[in-house]
């Protein structure tokens, strides 16, 4: 069995990898719908989350920690290691940096959605939050978009600035931005802890598209039902979402959505968005929770790529 640290990961599965993978496996049969559920138990000092997946002749878990009081203790908050096995007989074949995989495959799968989604010619992009999802987002966008007006809003300026620093680093220029800045994003990612929305849902242009990926749980939300009730809504997978996207739930509470209106990303990848459901007028909006099977896409190309 082979160890791949976080480093290791990240070098093993290039932005453009990550997002061919995770667009192949839809294409070629994945369906979210079939893969197990993500399970949750609750902890003295946060959350514990098991997350199985098998796809493509492996099988995979991603054991998950969720500790919101490290921050005061300065270590993460969030902590993961994935075990990979071939799915016919079972035997580990990886132990990976469950943390990175995350940090890869949720931008990664946002960028499919983006590139199906949204116009050819985006590139101005506004991201909420400035942590490692914020960061990542921006790395897979431009594996799809031709961004050159990226700008970051966070809680806090320095915040904001530090992921600049981050990103130019990398040769990727961006700057500090404000919430009122959306009204002239391409592009708005909303990757934050936030549970209430983080800009007025009037404030977007109809041409652009929004990626909401900053929780999983059912009574947080960074979108308002204004914005979900004039958008078209592309989840995952529907049950999931009604049961972990609270975007959606609390939209769907407030009388803004629909859970009929909500469209797989699978039936995008499929059809070619050629389909009677996407059809619908509306501001095209990527809801992300997170799932096991992307991890095990990843975690697989990793490992082949090893």
């Amino acid at each position: 069995m082979i160890t791949l640290d976080a480093a290791a990961v990240f070098a093993l599965v290039p932005w453009h990898d990550a997002v061919s993978a995770l667009r192949s496996a839809l294409r070629r049969g994945l369906d979210p719908a079939g893969q197990p559920a993500r399970t949750a138990f609750p902890t003295e000092h946060g959350e514990l989350l098991l997350m199985p997946a098998e796809h493509g002749g492996m099988v995979g878990v991603k054991v998950l920690s969720v500790a919101p009081g490290n921050d005061a203790l300065g270590r993460p908050r969030i902590q993961a290691t994935y075990i990979l096995m071939d799915s016919e007989t079972l035997t580990p074949r990886a132990l990976l940096d469950g943390a990175a995989l995350t940090s890869i495959r949720t931008p990664a799968l946002s960028a499919v959605a983006v590139d199906a989604l949204a116009a050819p010619a985006a590139h101005r992009v506004v991201v909420f939050g400035a942590g490692p999802q914020a960061e990542g987002h921006v790395h897979a966008l431009l594996a799809v978009r031709p961004l050159d007006d990226i700008r970051i809003v966070s809680r806090s300026h320095e915040s904001s600035a530090a992921l600049v620093a981050r990103l130019g680093a990398h040769g990727i220029h961006a700057t500090v931005g404000v919430v009122g800045d959306v009204p002239r994003a391409d592009i708005i990612v909303a990757a934050t802890s936030a549970a209430r929305p983080l800009f007025d849902g009037v404030s977007v242009r109809d041409d652009a598209m929004i990626v909401a990926v900053g929780s999983h749980h059912p009574d947080r939300r960074e979108l308002d039902a204004v914005l979900m009730g004039r958008a078209l809504v592309v989840v995952e997978d529907v049950p999931t979402a009604l049961r972990e996207a609270g975007d959606v739930v609390m939209a769907i509470a407030d009388g803004a959505l629909s859970a009929d209106a909500l469209v797989p990303l699978r039936d995008l990848m499929t059809s070619g968005g050629s389909g009677p459901a996407f059809r619908r007028s509306g501001v095209p909006i990527f809801k992300s929770v997170g799932q096991g099977w992307q991890d095990l896409v990843i975690a697989h190309s990793a490992y082949l790529a090893y």
